[in-house]
């Protein structure tokens, strides 16, 4: 069992029953079906219960308050319908790594990467909790980069390992964040290999960052990074397309070095474009905005 440094409360427990029971039974389905019924399930059992309809109907009024009513409704279902489809990928690691083998990467970050490859400089890959963002991550290793990632410990310690164990079979190295994975994450970069790491974690010894037009404690430690190992930092995209089954990963234009805030500034205002043109494909059930001093 993971290590923990909070007691595994009734919630935690509930939810790592409610989650893994439905993952396993739906196993048995094509993969087709398997991912419609996860959306299905997540929208109308596991989100209202869990309280996370609850949380994207508040964090679309923080950001968006003059939403109608009848459209956050939609966006609720829609966010957690998503949700769903994306859990169900992360549990099926071998679906997901042949859905990426099949999506094309495009974009000037492709070139700044293949570049960086060559040279043996290291590169920083950052995503956000944006379609698929592990649909990346297999999509750069099919095509024979040597990318590790970044990975934090879930809320929910049950849930845990049950998670580390399926993105592995995606693919490795990956590396705990914090002090546990810090010495082989920096061996991987001085390596010249490729980090992948999320922008869109709440970080409490974090920076307060706008975000969506909120300030947002985020952490500037990849921005640090790239600079202090020379790395090329690119924002990266796995979005899904409206057939629901297929994505396009966007690799952006490489952030210029300059200062770690400024950077990750550039990173957030990245996401932030992301989000506003699909809103529903953004995991509003995180508790991005709480904890900022006032």
């Amino acid at each position: 069992m993971p290590k923990t440094n909070r007691p595994i409360t009734l919630r935690d427990r509930l939810e790592y029953i409610s989650i893994v029971t439905v993952i396993s039974i739906v196993r048995v389905l094509p993969f087709r079906l398997r991912s419609a019924f996860m959306a299905s399930v997540m929208s109308r059992v596991i989100a209202p219960l869990a309280g996370y309809s609850k949380r994207v109907r508040q964090n679309l009024k923080l950001i968006w308050p003059d939403m109608p009513p009848h459209q956050r409704d939609v966006l609720v279902r829609e966010v957690t319908r998503h949700s769903g489809r994306t859990l169900c990928e992360l549990f099926s690691p071998q679906d997901l790594k042949r859905m990426a083998e099949q999506t094309e990467l495009t974009g000037p970050g492709l070139a700044a990467l293949e570049e960086a490859r060559a040279a043996g400089r290291p590169a920083i890959v950052i995503s956000g909790h944006f379609g698929n963002y592990d649909i990346v991550r297999a999509a750069l290793i099919a095509h024979g980069f040597d990318v590790g990632g970044l990975y934090r410990q879930m809320n929910n310690p049950l849930f845990h390992k049950f998670y580390l164990e399926n993105i592995s079979t995606i693919g490795t190295p990956l590396f705990e964040r914090g002090r546990s994975g810090l010495g082989h994450m920096v061996r991987h970069l001085k390596g010249g290999g490729v980090l992948a790491a999320l922008i869109d974690v709440r970080a409490n010894n974090g920076t307060a960052l706008p975000f969506l037009g909120q300030p947002a404690l985020t952490a500037t430690s990849m921005a640090e990074l790239a600079l202090r190992y020379n790395a090329v930092l690119v924002p990266v995209y796995g979005t899904r397309m409206p057939d629901a089954e297929h994505f396009t990963a966007s690799l952006e234009a490489p952030i210029p070095l300059t200062d770690p805030e400024t950077m990750t500034i550039a990173l957030n205002q990245s996401l932030e474009a992301r989000v506003q043109q699909t809103p529903e494909q953004w995991f509003w059930i995180h508790n991005r905005w709480k904890g900022v001093p006032s």
